[in-house]
């Protein structure tokens, strides 16, 4: 008797995916609990598994877009095949390093022969890739941009080869390091890709993608979006990380970052100005509009990722320690980078924090993450000639930052949003604050 393998329920604010690689073939046989596929939605990447041990019938093709509910593939209960015989799986070898090295695309008619694997500028892929142990969605990677699997240091079990990998090693040859070198000739872009010998060629944007530029573009049609900016000395924040830096890593088994001082900055300003941390909801689909009030601090961190942008949140952030908040942050910016991040991980922030400075920004302008009202915006230290704070009329050189919140005027207001701000400016220049909270 056949098992269907459906997509599960994964929060009610997703409701559909994408087929994002098959990680075992047809006729393969799996065991129950084992991955079979990945989904890619618009906030995460699932691990789909075998609901029951036996032999696999894909129902869909990597690329499909399937929706909540639905059948992509059947699973024939069957009894396990001795090893020697097994195709994979089996034995206490991995299924994914015996794979094909190419997934073909499907005919584009009844009939017809599948199409060699190609990478991006339609060159047959390297044929050295089948001597290396990768995950199928890693060669298929591989095989799109034109990237030389033995030349890719593998962090999977065994030095196996992951997505990861492979993304990282295309985002090093993009700033100019030595890795394989795409074909030195290729055949003009077809039509559906671009105009002949333009250069210009088209992918379909990720769900992840196009769920960010909807909400993107919902934040700046719904919310009365508005922005003030302020800036910090760090002198007294980066003496305190130097003196305590080596004690406190010690200590706790993590680093003493910026992050966990602006996070708790924060907690301190929600104290005085309690809208900011708050959220604006409807009551009902097309009824009137509520002020959601919210009692904890719920940080979301915004985290690049090579698939886009990610904002997972640290709970609770008013009852955690500079260490925990700090390991929290790590904790999630691993997940995220590793594709690990679950649907909670994601969800419940009350106020969102990102750090442009991380790549070099000096000053912008952070969107708000809806229904969220409030959005601090970090950007790059520089020393900077201000007034010297212990010798007025003064100048010294400072590590000065500049600060930027983006709020709701709808629910904020300006004096409330600078005061904010200000506050947490004020905890940053003086950290006693923050164990006082003054």
């Amino acid at each position: 008797m056949p098992t269907n393998i459906v997509i599960p329920e994964m929060g009610e604010s997703v409701t559909q995916g994408v087929i994002a690689s098959w990680r075992k073939k047809p006729g393969e046989y799996v065991r129950r609990d084992e991955t079979v596929l990945e989904l890619e939605t618009d906030k995460i990447t699932a691990e789909i598994p075998a609901p029951a041990s036996g032999v696999l019938t894909h129902g869909g093709k990597a690329g499909d877009t399937v929706k909540v509910g639905a059948v992509v593939g059947r699973i024939e209960e069957a009894p396990e095949p001795a090893a020697s015989g097994s195709a994979g799986g089996s034995s206490g070898g991995s299924t994914e390093a015996k794979a094909h090295p190419h997934q073909s695309p499907v005919p584009s008619k009844p009939g017809a022969p599948p199409a060699p694997a190609t990478n991006g500028h339609h060159e047959p892929a390297a044929g050295s890739s089948a001597d290396v142990r990768a995950t199928p969605l890693a060669k298929k990677l591989a095989d799109e941009h034109g990237v030389e699997l033995k030349a890719v240091a593998g962090t999977g079990a065994s030095g196996r080869v992951r997505e990861q990998d492979v993304l990282d090693a295309v985002a090093a040859r993009g700033k100019g390091s030595t890795s394989a070198p795409l074909p030195a000739t290729a055949p003009a872009p077809t039509s559906a890709q671009g105009v002949a010998g333009t250069g210009v060629r088209r992918e379909k944007m990720s769900q992840l993608r196009q769920r960010i530029a909807s909400r993107l573009v919902e934040a700046q049609h719904t919310a009365a979006m508005l922005t003030t900016f302020n800036e910090c000395d760090m002198t007294s924040v980066m003496g305190l990380r130097k003196q305590y830096k080596e004690s406190f890593e010690k200590k706790h088994g993590i680093g003493l970052g910026f992050m966990s001082f602006f996070v708790k900055a924060v907690v301190n300003a929600v104290r005085a100005f309690p809208l900011v941390n708050a959220s604006i909801v409807q009551a009902s689909a097309g009824g009137e509009l509520e002020i959601e009030h919210h009692d904890s601090v719920h940080v979301a961190v915004a985290v690049g990722t090579p698939k886009g942008l990610v904002v997972p949140v640290v709970r609770g952030c008013e009852n955690l320690s500079f260490a925990q908040v700090e390991q929290g942050i790590k904790d999630l910016a691993t997940k995220a980078r590793d594709g690990k991040l679950t649907l909670a991980d994601m969800q419940g922030g009350t106020f969102t924090i990102t750090n442009g400075g991380i790549y070099g920004s000096l000053m912008s302008t952070p969107i708000l993450n809806p229904p969220q009202c409030g959005i601090l915006g970090l950007h790059a230290i520089k020393n900077r000639a201000v007034e010297d704070p212990a010798s007025p009329g003064q100048v010294a050189l400072r590590p000065m930052m500049y600060l930027a919140l983006s709020y709701d005027h709808r629910l904020v207001d300006g004096a409330e949003a600078v005061q904010f701000l200000a506050t947490v400016k004020n905890c940053i220049e003086d950290p006693a604050r923050l164990m006082l909270s003054v």
